[in-house]
């Protein structure tokens, strides 16, 4: 027996079920219905990544005329305005140097005020070295069937613009707005989102081509997500350049700044919240950015070449299982503390390398899911091994402390190695006998005795375990003690001798008890004690331990406990014993007696009391109806 075996342990079972969990987590959040909360928390992370980043200077190459509160109450007009106002608008871009015009205002009804209105309008985007505007496909569908229609700009407004595209903006599960459609299909034609348009008119190139996942485009491939495209948000609300519109209308803008048009992209689109057309972004969920910012940050990713790339479904669910693998070395660590360093280092290490990919190279890589299986995969496993090994320890402890004493039960739990607790020590060791409980015995029923002893046994055992004391054993009414170990005590002999002489008063209130109950109340006890080096340890087999005293230290104390019969006193101890506890205890030297097992004679010493103990409370010598023959032991 080299150490207390650990049952079965399902900690890798654990490990192993958290990452098939989050694997199918995953691979439901394949299915674009389906929306994870690994998901949601992947969502709040790329955002964190987005404000620590923060804003950035943005090119100057997309400008923004607003329609907002100002304007409202500038010009004094209701919603929706003539579309000469528009066109005045317009006017001015064109005036300035403008080189791309879009308007993000539905063109899909005639002016309800004056149709000369459209007119002038068309004019005017048809002067503009490019024009584009929006078109929208709408489906409705139910139980049975399903309609898609498709609301373009009046005809006269198709032949004077130059492009023309959906502006669908995708909001996530958390009302977020991360992505656009990319492009949209209505009866088999596609149709882009018209950043795309007004970015292949302001850079003078060919119209975007769209492939399964990805978009041809300037000569360069564009990642999408399925058919979205994910905006690298320059910066919150704000960001771009913007002039009120009714500043521009009135030739205000130009007058404070020439060039404030000249050679851009140039957006007119709603920025109030009374036209309910803003939405929160990564930047920012209570301070939400306008959907025509939203089209300048995308036009800006396309232009640029900003584009995000996200880490692709097998790359994610790679590195759950390379999480598992890391989580399973990490518990394989004995030391608690180098585990939570090795599982923190881990998980921020990972945390810093996304950000700086995402920062360097825009590539998004999974963090929810792979930090998830970290963690768990390292604090299931610790928590199961800590509540099996605490249910062991309770199992063991309660087994052996049955048979030796806390202290030692303490111990063992501790280093988990019975062989530590095997080895040469000094004790003091107590023999305490029951005189004459064999005629006693004779005299009583099994179940009186059985009475009568346990309360005996448990009465002075308590005391023993009160000076720090270990129970050896029981042999029949003897009980075998030693003090010293398992807890290592200087003053063992001391605590020894104490102890003994408060088994003593114990027993004289067992006496009161019995006597009053009717019992047999004349009982004596003789101890003997001896201080020596002995071997202490475990000795046994599997079915059957004890944690006892062997040697000739321990032979002497038990050939005391005999002689107190012939010296008719109740506690002797050996020189040993003596010159341990002499400043504390009065003692009389007895005899020099050969004992059984020893050559040469030895100091045995009669205990009177402790030193300036009242007379009362001090031994006396037996009578001989004390003293009577007892069995052998």
């Amino acid at each position: 027996m080299t150490s207390i075996k650990q049952p079965p342990n399902f900690s890798t079972l654990l490990l192993v079920g958290a990452a098939i969990v989050l694997l199918a987590v995953q691979g439901l959040g394949l299915f674009p219905p389906i929306t994870t909360p690994l998901e949601r928390l992947e969502y709040s992370i790329q955002d964190m990544f987005v404000r620590l980043r923060g804003a950035e200077d943005v090119s100057g190459e997309i400008v923004i005329v607003a329609i907002d509160d100002a304007s409202f109450a500038w010009n004094g007009l209701q919603w929706p305005w003539p579309r000469s106002y528009f066109a005045e608008i317009v006017k001015q871009i064109q005036k300035g140097g403008g080189k791309v015009a879009g308007v993000d205002v539905l063109l899909f009804e005639p002016d309800k005020q004056n149709p000369e209105n459209d007119e002038a309008f068309a004019k005017a985007l048809g002067d503009m070295p490019a024009a584009v505007t929006v078109m929208q496909i709408n489906r409705l569908g139910g139980e049975g069937y399903q309609t898609e229609t498709l609301s373009q700009p009046l005809t006269f407004y198709r032949e004077a613009l130059d492009g023309l595209g959906i502006t669908d903006v995708k909001r996530d599960e958390d009302a977020i707005v991360r992505n656009v459609a990319a492009y949209n299909t209505f009866e088999g034609r596609v149709y882009p989102h018209w950043a795309f348009e007004i970015a292949r008119l302001y850079l003078g190139v060919d119209a975007p081509v769209f492939d399964a996942g990805q978009v041809q485009f300037n000569g360069q491939s564009i990642p999408l997500s399925g058919t979205l495209l994910p905006v690298y948000f320059a910066g919150p609300a704000g960001t771009y350049p913007t002039y009120s519109a009714a500043d521009v209308h009135d030739g205000i803008t130009l007058e404070q700044d020439a060039d404030a048009f000249r050679d851009k992209i140039v957006l007119i689109g709603a920025t109030t919240i009374t036209l309910q057309d803003i939405y929160p972004t990564p930047f920012s969920a209570t301070n939400p950015t306008p959907g025509v910012e939203i089209v300048a940050n995308t036009i800006d990713t396309i232009i640029n070449g900003k584009f995000i790339t996200h880490a692709p479904p097998w790359m994610e669910l790679l590195l759950i299982v390379l999480a598992a693998i890391a989580a399973y070395l990490i518990t394989r660590s004995k030391r608690p503390s180098l585990m939570v360093g090795l599982l923190g280092a881990g998980a921020l290490g990972y945390l810093i390398v996304a950000f700086v990919m995402f920062m360097r190279q825009r590539y998004v890589l999974p963090i929810a899911a792979p930090e998830t299986m970290l963690f768990l995969g390292v604090v299931l496993p610790t928590l199961e091994q800590a509540v099996s090994q605490e249910r062991e320890k309770r199992r063991v402890r309660n087994l052996f402390s049955r048979f030796i004493s806390p202290e030692l039960v303490d111990q063992m739990m501790k280093t988990q190695d019975l062989n530590s607790v095997n080895k040469r020590a000094d004790l003091s060791i107590i023999f305490s006998d029951i005189r004459g409980f064999t005629t006693l015995s004779e005299k009583m029923t099994p179940e009186e005795v059985v009475a009568l002893l346990n309360p005996y046994l448990e009465a002075m055992s308590q005391v023993i375990y009160k000076h720090g004391g270990t129970v050896d054993k029981y042999e029949g009414d003897a009980i075998i003690a030693f003090f010293g170990e398992p807890v290592p005590y200087k003053d063992h002999a001391v605590r020894a001798l104490r102890a003994s002489m408060d088994m003593r008063k114990a027993l004289a209130a067992l006496r009161d008890q019995w006597a009053s109950e009717g019992r047999p109340s004349q009982i004596e006890m003789g101890v003997g004690i001896n201080s020596g080096e002995v071997f202490v340890g475990l000795l046994g087999s599997e079915q059957r331990i004890n944690y006892t005293v062997i040697g000739d230290n321990a032979n002497l104390a038990a050939r005391l406990q005999d002689l107190t019969k012939t010296y008719a006193w109740p506690i002797l101890i050996s020189e040993n014993t003596y010159q341990q506890v002499k400043d504390e205890f009065d003692c009389e030297l007895a005899d020099a007696v050969t004992v059984k097992g020893k050559t040469r004679a030895v100091n045995v010493y009669k205990v009177i009391g402790r030193k300036g103990a009242p007379e009362g409370e001090k031994l006396r010598a037996w009578t001989s109806e004390q003293v009577k023959p007892t069995h052998e032991k």
